[in-house]
């Protein structure tokens, strides 16, 4: 019966190493490092991305990220606008026909409250928020070639 065992363990050792055999283990990270794509589209500069890529190279990268972006934001919006549009709409239907009735003392106490509640909150955010906004700031004046390109990118996103 031990012998049983011991044959079974060895069977299965044998597996793994077959296993092992089958399978070739490939370092991704030194195969990126040998071919990166990146390298021979943009070139093979490094520092600051200002300096990294030609003038060419940040207004297209610019442009296609804010072209992206402003697109997406457009579709966003729109379908954003018709859904609240089409509830509002559908909200007044519904009052002017008699199957809702809305308190209205009661939406306005609770406006009133949800805006002293947003003013202390965004009281609290405020040294957070000018941080962030610094920092975008110093961000866009470093890669301005870049940021001038998104920025047309974007207006054109959100033309098409």
């Amino acid at each position: 019966m031990a012998d049983r065992g011991e044959d079974q363990d060895q069977d299965q050792d044998q597996d793994a190493e077959v296993e092992d055999e089958l399978y070739e283990v490939v370092d991704i990270t030194d195969y990126a490092r040998r071919h990166q794509w990146w390298s021979r589209v943009f070139g093979n500069n490094s520092g600051p991305i200002a300096e990294k890529y030609s003038v060419a190279t940040q207004i297209m990268m610019g442009g296609v990220t804010g072209w992206c972006a402003g697109y997406l934001f457009q579709r966003v919006g729109k379908i954003a606008a018709t859904a609240v549009g089409g509830g509002f709409l559908l909200l007044q239907i519904a009052n002017h026909s008699g199957y809702v009735q809305v308190d209205w003392k009661k939406v306005e106490k609770d406006v009133n409250k949800a805006k002293k509640h947003l003013k202390k909150r965004a009281n609290k955010a405020a040294p957070e928020l000018n941080s962030f906004i610094e920092e975008s700031s110093e961000f866009v004046k470093r890669n301005i070639v870049l940021s001038s390109g998104f920025v047309g990118g974007f207006l054109l996103g959100l033309a098409s």
